[in-house]
């Protein structure tokens, strides 16, 4: 049985992957990096971005050097997005109020650093319902590991066979299935509503039941 949710957060409550990606090229292009379009959808979406910068030092040249000014750069842009951009959904405030009245455990599980997550968790409304909030910082691997889940679950205090999670990137997808959780793929972030997540833990309920 279902006992606890734990929701990835950009492309699933908050809609801020292009937010990433645009911040990183922007930090990236003051030494002549980019990361195209096709590869970030490809390969380097939903990672961590320090793992994004190890592997343009080992593919394309990128001085280690410059790792974290590219970083502390980043992460600066992206804030600025986020202060503008990003405002509560209707559809997800009413999703997880929904659940948490219904005393389902509900975590976050992102590869975005801790400061980012708690500023977009906060101006969308959405802190309060949540049991726990995991970061980059509290895993030494980054999704597709499955630390990040694992060690979700273990704050939430459920067992894999327990726990949905709710994602949406190839990255994210793997790290959620070598949990050992049941994992809900969505889209976009308005397929993240009550209606499609309560018949996702119905389904998985009755087939544990059979």
């Amino acid at each position: 049985m279902i006992k606890g949710i734990v929701f990835d957060m950009d492309g699933v409550l908050i809609e801020a992957k292009d937010w990433h990606y645009d911040a990183l090229n922007r930090a990236l292009k003051l030494f002549g990096f980019e990361i195209s379009r096709f590869d970030h959808l490809t390969t380097y979406d939903g990672l961590p971005t320090r793992r994004k910068l190890e592997m343009l030092s080992a593919e394309r040249g990128l001085p280690v050097e410059l790792h974290s000014f590219i970083n502390e750069m980043k992460q600066t842009y992206t804030m600025e997005m986020v202060h503008t951009q990003c405002k509560p959904r209707f559809v997800h405030e009413y999703a997880l109020s929904k659940l948490k009245a219904m005393d389902y455990k509900l975590g976050l599980a992102s590869n975005s650093v801790r400061s980012t997550i708690e500023v977009m968790i906060q101006k969308a409304k959405l802190a309060q319902y949540l049991d726990v909030q995991m970061s980059a910082e509290d895993v030494t691997i980054g999704k597709p590991d499955p630390e990040i889940y694992i060690k979700a679950m273990e704050h939430l205090g459920i067992k894999p066979s327990e726990c949905l999670i709710v994602e949406d990137n190839e990255n994210g997808i793997l790290a959620a299935r070598a949990s050992g959780a049941h994992v809900m793929v969505v889209k976009e972030v308005d397929d993240v509503n009550i209606e499609n997540i309560l018949n996702m833990i119905q389904k998985i309920n009755a087939e544990v039941s059979k």
